[in-house]
């Protein structure tokens, strides 16, 4: 080590040591809280690496060298082209000295951070960016060099997490710990960090989303709702603006498949869109459409507004779900290629799924449309379907839970027993609708 290097090394320290010191002396009340840590999250695909940077202010002021509390709102309008050059010099990927990666910043926001364990709110800077690989390298192993804030505050730790890497079908968003970066006190340097991670595969990626599909739809109550609801009626025909009796098989039979395929070809075309970043909206309004396309089919359920006109409403409202669809997929950050194997499988698994929960309910209320009773079950179904509506539209326009919306979450954890008793229920329904008819003719 040269003696300017030792130098500079020894004055770092000195100045870590110091900073520490008036910490100590002039913030006790700091002392008995967690000091925030730089947040790096990872999601791998296999053509580029995107990096999402959860810098906590009080740490980025101290090396950054600018006051960025002052306005914090309006800090990237600020010093936005500063912060961007600052952190393009102390964030680098490689796997050869010689070829380092491209690092680009894409976005950077400030935000009201969570609050640490027993310790007071803060601000942090979000920033967005993509490392993206020399041709013909890996990104399944790179070395991050990385020293942002922490070379200048020797206490401060990076913290290194994968969120979802596609090709082993991690996508669930929930970070798997990687390492830590930080000051090395034993040999007075920050060491980057290795990121090796196991093989994957493309067929491994396509594997995992169409379980994600799959389970999207298993775990999206409003979704199946919103289907069922307006699968109640079908098979029953219009007469003077009231639904009437059972329509027959083949008319049932079509109609059901009509409204299924109206709605698969509407989510299918906004989660293309979507997944590819054409078209974006907040998902809180996207949340309350949803909730309001169930309150109208439960409505048309009980009373036809829109008859014969269905298939175009599922169709319709089936371009806001896809727009749900597709925020899953948009969170990967996948480039064309995956993302388009990725749109792929996800939309398969959703249809599996959709498929599957039609062809395990809908023999069944075909079977309660033959008889007398099938008008009081539609109605009380489409009134539980709409009160379900109701409770969404307040828990997603207010941001606060309610007692409905929490019992339909526990509710649909008993969906397996629920159809079995559909099934027994229609059953005994049926035979013992035809048992009092036959009686009915003889007498």
């Amino acid at each position: 080590m040269t003696d300017d290097k030792q130098t500079g090394t020894r004055f770092l320290l000195f100045k870590g040591m110091i900073l520490m010191v008036i910490s100590f002396f002039c913030c006790p009340a700091v002392q008995a809280h967690q000091t925030p840590s730089t947040i790096v999250l990872l999601d791998v695909s296999p053509a580029k690496v995107a990096v999402e940077l959860q810098l906590p202010l009080s740490e980025l002021e101290l090396a950054f060298g600018h006051d960025v509390f002052t306005n914090s709102d309006n800090l990237v309008l600020r010093l936005g082209p500063q912060i961007k050059e600052y952190l393009m010099a102390h964030i680098h990927a490689r796997q050869a000295k010689d070829k380092p990666w491209l690092v680009e910043v894409n976005d950077m926001k400030v935000e009201q951070a969570e609050q640490l364990e027993s310790g007071p709110p803060y601000k942090e800077m979000t920033v967005y960016l993509t490392l993206t690989p020399y041709p013909g390298a890996s990104t399944r192993l790179f070395l991050l060099d990385y020293d942002v804030i922490m070379h200048q505050v020797i206490n401060h730790a990076a913290l290194v997490s994968i969120r979802n890497d596609w090709e082993t079908g991690k996508a669930d968003g929930q970070p798997a710990e990687a390492g830590a970066i930080h000051w090395d006190m034993k040999d007075n340097v920050i060491h980057p960090l290795e990121i090796n991670l196991e093989k994957g595969s493309w067929w491994v990626g396509f594997k995992s989303m169409l379980s994600l599909g799959m389970q999207h739809i298993k775990e999206g109550t409003d979704h199946l709702l919103f289907l069922l609801a307006l699968l109640l009626p079908a098979m029953l025909v219009v007469n003077r603006k009231n639904w009437s009796g059972f329509g027959g098989t083949r008319y049932s039979i079509s109609r059901l498949l009509k409204i299924v395929t109206a709605f698969t070809v509407g989510h299918s075309v906004t989660l293309l869109i979507g997944a590819l970043g054409w078209v974006r909206l907040p998902a809180q309004p996207v949340e309350i459409l949803i909730a309001v396309s169930i309150l109208i089919s439960a409505i048309h359920a009980i009373y036809p507004i829109f008859p014969g006109r269905e298939m175009y409403v599922a169709a319709g409202f089936g371009l806001i779900h896809g727009l749900a669809f597709a925020s899953a997929l948009a969170n990967l950050h996948l480039s064309a290629g995956p993302m388009a194997l990725s749109i792929l499988g996800f939309n398969l698994g959703i249809e599996c799924m959709q498929l599957f929960v039609v062809i395990i309910i809908m023999p069944w209320l075909v079977l309660l449309s033959q008889t007398t009773w099938y008008k009081y079950i539609r109605i009380t179904g489409a009134l539980l379907a709409g009160i379900a509506a109701l409770a969404w539209i307040s828990e997603r326009t207010s941001g606060d839970a309610n007692v409905i919306s929490n019992t339909v979450v526990k509710l649909s954890s008993y969906t397996v027993w629920g159809i079995t008793g559909l099934a027994i229920f229609s059953l005994a329904i049926y035979f013992l609708d035809k048992r009092k008819t036959r009686l009915y003719l003889i007498n």
